[in-house]
């Protein structure tokens, strides 16, 4: 007996589980099956009235509206809301709650069901507002996760920090990194023009691209076809700025190559402070033949390099600048401060909150008598 009773549950939770999925993929058949329970529950809810004529509360009403506006595409909820508004019409006047209060009440269930049928309408995407939610977080992941440099090898570190604007999670900032043959880290932070949600699938479709073709092109050729990239596509915001770093992880030999880019930052041991590379280049999605000027130098131990996006420095009431000198200084704080753990996020934290991203990114080469150095040098912190 229990056996059999184990094959039911099992039986039952794959069903339920083959039904979630089918949902999740929006297809038509999962959603007339959905409608086709809803308007059951429906028809269930009015069983007391015709039994005992017992009222049923304009709020049951309105919790398949919810329901419905929820897990049903545009079309079949079309088909559940008048169900909805004449099942709690019917059950009204069966009932004899036919006062003003009973009025009002179906009055404001229409309006309420307009409401939805508005909303569900302008779903752009054509999805229920829950699937949507979901797609938009498996975009956010999926963006998230490109944006992880690789463990590192011994004696170097990799650390980021991003803040975005006025909190949504659906960046313009982004990194795509990639190490090849345990030697040859290259990384690219991107600033795709635009802020919040209307941005994140124009960079997720952008960081795909880069992700493809990062450590398989020479970074001048990198740039160039991210540039073309950007101008093949239709919208007229579609631009960015980005800088590429190309580290020879055994000798600390790097190219820089930016495009638009605020200038990188480069910690020198002996000099105890930040320099501006000179690393230049037009933004991406502006001309077809985008011209870049690379900078070249050596990463010593004990020195880093520090990239960041325009919203880390921009302010209204300071130029470019005046917020590399700040974000200089602030840098030189934290690192007198602390070191270079966990520095990152210290400087974003100094950063006063507006409307654009923020992203920051460090690679640090250790001191050969480092501590971390000899225990673990493969740390590496997510963008």
């Amino acid at each position: 007996m229990s056996s059999a009773r184990g094959t039911m549950v099992r039986g039952f939770s794959s069903y339920v589980q083959q039904r979630v999925d089918g949902w999740r993929t929006g297809s038509r058949g999962s959603q007339m099956f959905l409608l086709g329970l809803l308007i059951g529950l429906v028809a269930l809810s009015l069983v007391p009235v015709v039994l005992a004529g017992t009222s049923v509360p304009v709020t049951l009403w309105f919790l398949y509206l919810m329901l419905g506006v929820m897990l049903l595409r545009f079309g079949p909820l079309l088909v559940l809301t008048p169900c909805v508004v004449a099942a709690a019409v019917w059950s009204s006047v069966e009932s004899g709650l036919v006062g003003e209060r009973a009025v009002l009440g179906l009055l404001i269930l229409s309006l309420g069901a307009v409401l939805v049928l508005y909303q569900s309408s302008k779903q752009r995407s054509g999805l229920p507002m829950a699937l949507s939610e979901a797609v938009l977080t498996q975009l956010r992941d999926r963006l998230q996760r490109q944006g992880v440099v690789p463990p590192l090898p011994v004696g170097w570190r990799s650390q980021s920090a991003t803040i975005t604007a006025n909190g949504p999670s659906y960046a313009g900032d982004f990194l795509v990194a990639d190490l090849r043959d345990g030697r040859w880290l290259e990384m690219a932070l991107v600033d795709v023009c635009g802020k919040g949600t209307s941005v994140g699938p124009q960079a997720l479709q952008f960081a795909g691209a880069l992700g493809g073709l990062i450590g398989a092109l020479p970074p001048g050729e990198l740039m160039a076809a991210a540039n073309h990239f950007l101008l093949r596509q239709e919208s007229d915001e579609s631009l960015a700025t980005a800088v590429h770093l190309k580290v020879d992880l055994v000798t600390g030999d790097y190219t820089i190559t930016s495009a638009g880019h605020p200038p990188a930052l480069h910690w020198h041991l002996g000099q105890r402070g930040w320099t501006v590379d000179n690393a230049r280049g037009m933004a991406l999605g502006v001309i077809a033949e985008a011209d870049f000027s690379p900078s070249r130098g050596r990463l010593q131990p004990g020195e880093a390099l520090m990239f960041y996006t325009d919203g880390v420095i921009e302010t209204s009431d300071r130029d470019l600048d005046d917020g590399i000198d700040w974000l200089r200084d602030q840098a030189l704080q934290a690192v007198d401060a602390r070191g270079f753990s966990g520095m990152p996020k210290r400087v974003l934290k100094k950063v006063p909150r507006g409307d654009d991203d923020r992203a920051l990114l460090l690679l640090e080469r250790l001191p050969l008598t480092s501590p971390e150095r000899d225990s673990d040098g493969r740390t590496g912190l997510g963008y």
